[in-house]
């Protein structure tokens, strides 16, 4: 497909915006995406690094990725011990110096991954041949959900019955 803007190159980015409720879609070449000014990522250009910044930065009530950040954070001075990247680098650069860091900044990046993913374990889609464990413990929850309203409504042997069905699930899990 051709550049929407020059028709001249090929449209390597695609561009949607959605302005009250009406959806906008546009295919742009590199040379015209970088001259648009929404497409404007600064200088450094788009990083995973950068949005991980942005979101820590936000987090920290700053609006820009790469001011002095961490100020109402109780461990901003707090160092990992592994390689003595302390917090505000790590927020400021995105990325963590070792596995060391995810123990000592783990409060704050549960926080951030609760913002983004709105959990910190994962609860999305499993592969069917594999996740055995976690389908199950998906399974044991909607189990526990079903027998409490099942006693709610006094039901007492169907609770009975799914108080089994869980036991012989964590078992199963347990094996």
């Amino acid at each position: 497909m051709l550049c929407q803007e020059c028709q001249k190159r090929e449209a390597t980015v695609h561009l949607t915006k959605i302005i009250n409720n009406k959806k906008k879609e546009i295919y742009l070449c590199d040379k015209c995406a970088q001259e648009k000014e929404e497409l404007n990522f600064g200088k450094e250009g788009f990083s995973f690094n950068n949005l991980l910044a942005g979101l820590l930065s936000s987090e920290s009530g700053s609006n820009t990725p790469n001011s002095n950040l961490n100020l109402s954070y109780n461990k901003a001075q707090a160092e990992c011990e592994d390689c003595g990247l302390n917090y505000a680098e790590f927020s400021r650069q995105g990325k963590l110096g070792c596995s060391e860091c995810y123990t000592e900044f783990e409060d704050k990046i549960n926080k951030v991954l609760k913002k983004v993913h709105g959990n910190n374990r994962h609860t999305g889609k499993v592969p069917k041949r594999t996740g055995g464990v976690i389908r199950t413990r998906k399974e044991i929850q909607k189990l526990r959900k079903k027998m409490q309203e099942a006693v709610q409504e006094e039901e007492f042997e169907e609770a009975a019955r799914l108080r089994d069905e869980i036991k012989e699930l964590e078992e199963k899990i347990e094996e």
